[in-house]
C-alpha cells in the first residue's frame, strides 16, 4: 500500500511517498481501507517533533481517516467487514490502509460522505468535547469563536449556534468573516483592521464574553483575556499564531474567570465512551443539518506536503482532505 513516511522529524520537507507492506490488524483492531485523509494544523507540528507523540521512525502522520473496514482483527465484536466508517488515532492517517483499535472506529450516517467524514472528527469532535464539555456553554450566552474560518473555529461557530449561543466570530479579513457568517455567526470582527477588545465590548454593551473560543493564542489570547465577561471561561484549544501566551491570573482573579484546556485527542485514552456520545450528538445534528461542513480543497495523498503547506498558509477557509485511489461511498 502507498503511504507518506516521516523518517526523521525534519517537518514536511522530509515527507516520502512510499509502498509498504499491508499489516494486519491486531487484537481489539480494525483495519480501514481509507478513501479520505484529514489534515490538520497538528499533522506539521508531529512530522517536526513538536508535539505531545513522538512516534518512532518511520512512521505516518494524521489523525483521521474515512473509509471502509476491510479487515478485523481477534476479539473485535460490533463491527463487520464492508461498513462504512472514521477513524482517529494518535497518528498514522497518511496512507491508504490503517489498523485502528476498534473503541475509535464509529459508524458513519449514511448521508455523510467519505471526504466529509474524513475530516469531521478532529475538528467537530474538539470543538463539541470545547463548548460542551470544557466550556459549559448554555443557551443565551455569548460566544467568541477565533480563528473562525479555520478548519476547527468555523466548527464552533456552527455548534455554538446549534447550542443556543449568540456567536462572535473573529478571522482576517472580509471574505473570512464572510464564511463565518454563513455558517451561523451573528456577528463578524476584522482582527486586521478593527480592535477586538473594543468590538467585544460594543456588541456585548461592555459585559465580555461568556465563553471565548481560541485556537489561535498569541495576541489573539491577549485580547481574549481583556474581552471576558465575569464568570467567564476561555477555552485553550492551539497556539496557530506561534506564540505560546501566559494567562494573566490577575484578570482571572477579578473576573472570577477560567482559562481551560480543550486537548481533545487525551480524550480517546481517558474517556473513550464521552468520545462515542459526543459523535453520536454530532452526527444527530449533521443529519438534522445544523452542522454544514466546508471542505475547501481535496488533494491526493501523494501531495499530503502540498496540502499541509497551504493548511500552514492560513489562506484557507474550512477543511482540507487527501484522498486515495478508493473514493467508493
Amino acid at each position: 500500500m502507498r503511504a507518506v513516511l516521516c523518517r526523521s522529524f525534519d517537518g514536511i520537507d522530509a515527507f516520502t511517498v512510499e509502498d509498504i507492506e499491508l499489516e494486519a490488524p491486531g487484537p481489539g483492531e480494525v483495519r480501514v481501507r481509507a478513501a479520505a485523509v484529514g489534515v490538520n494544523f497538528a499533522d506539521s507540528l508531529v512530522a517536526a517533533g513538536q508535539y505531545q507523540t513522538r512516534p518512532d521512525f518511520p512512521f505516518s502522520p494524521g489523525f483521521e481517516c474515512a473509509g471502509h473496514i476491510d479487515a478485523l482483527g481477534p476479539d473485535v465484536k460490533g463491527f463487520e467487514i464492508g461498513e462504512r466508517v472514521m477513524a482517529v488515532m494518535d497518528y498514522g492517517a497518511y496512507r491508504e490502509q490503517v489498523c485502528v483499535p476498534a473503541v475509535h472506529v464509529y459508524r458513519l450516517p449514511e448521508s455523510m460522505d467519505f471526504v466529509t467524514a474524513a475530516g469531521f472528527p478532529v475538528t467537530y469532535g474538539t470543538s463539541h468535547i470545547g463548548l460542551d464539555h470544557r466550556g459549559s456553554l448554555k443557551a443565551g450566552e455569548t460566544l467568541l469563536v477565533h480563528g473562525a474560518a479555520g478548519g476547527v473555529g468555523l466548527t464552533a461557530v456552527e455548534i455554538g449556534k446549534a447550542m443556543g449561543a449568540t456567536v462572535i466570530a473573529t478571522a482576517g479579513g472580509p471574505e473570512k468573516l464572510a464564511v463565518a457568517l454563513e455558517h451561523g455567526a451573528d456577528h463578524g470582527i476584522d482582527y486586521r483592521s478593527e480592535d477586538i477588545r473594543a468590538r467585544v465590548r460594543e456588541i456585548t454593551e461592555g459585559r465580555g464574553a461568556d465563553v471565548i473560543y481560541d485556537p489561535v493564542g498569541g495576541d489573539v489570547f491577549d485580547a481574549s483575556m481583556r474581552s471576558i465577561a465575569w464568570g467567564g471561561r476561555l477555552l485553550v484549544v492551539g497556539f496557530a499564531a506561534g506564540r505560546i501566551p501566559q494567562a494573566p491570573a490577575n484578570l482571572l482573579l477579578v473576573k472570577n474567570a477560567a482559562a481551560i484546556g480543550v486537548y481533545w485527542s487525551s480524550h480517546r485514552e481517558r474517556e473513550p465512551e464521552r468520545l462515542q456520545r459526543s459523535f453520536a450528538d454530532l452526527f444527530e445534528l449533521y443529519e438534522a443539518g445544523a452542522l454544514k461542513p466546508r471542505i475547501a480543497e481535496t488533494w491526493p495523498l501523494e501531495r499530503a506536503a502540498d496540502a499541509l503547506r497551504r493548511l500552514l498558509s492560513r489562506k484557507v477557509a474550512g477543511k482540507i482532505v487527501l484522498t486515495t485511489a478508493d473514493t467508493s461511498a
